[in-house]
């Protein structure tokens, strides 16, 4: 399994990116997939993640303002990232497991990851 997260870079405060996550080695209507983040000095902390059934959560932080989707055809996950704030600076990684777990915000919970994407939120 292999994951490949893109779509980070430099923003100013209020504006949007889009981060895409494009998988290779499983099918997405089976795996669960989630995106964690992690600032400098901080714990890993989860973000967003869609079911197989691509029912979607949200971290209280993100709600609102982040939109989580996947393409099947394209194994492929997205994150949609509106009016970003500075606290969003992060290296956003994609993650993967077969099946939802109710744990679903441990990053213990996942085997597989990508190499992470770096998304800064500055003027």
């Amino acid at each position: 399994v292999q994951l490949q997260a893109s779509g980070g870079g430099l923003v100013q405060p209020g504006g949007s990116l889009r981060l895409s996550c494009a998988a290779s080695g499983l099918t997405l209507s089976s795996y669960a997939m989630v995106w964690f983040r992690q600032a400098p000095g901080k714990e890993r902390e989860f973000v967003a993640g869609i079911r197989p059934g691509s029912t979607t959560y949200y971290a209280n932080s993100v709600k609102g303002r982040f939109t989580m989707s996947k393409d099947n055809a394209k194994n492929t996950v997205y994150l949609q990232m509106s009016s970003l704030k500075s606290e969003d600076t992060a290296l956003y990684y994609c993650s993967a497991r077969v099946r939802w777990t109710v744990a679903y915000y441990d990053s213990h919970q996942y085997e597989h990851w990508g190499q992470g994407t770096l998304v800064t939120v500055s003027s």
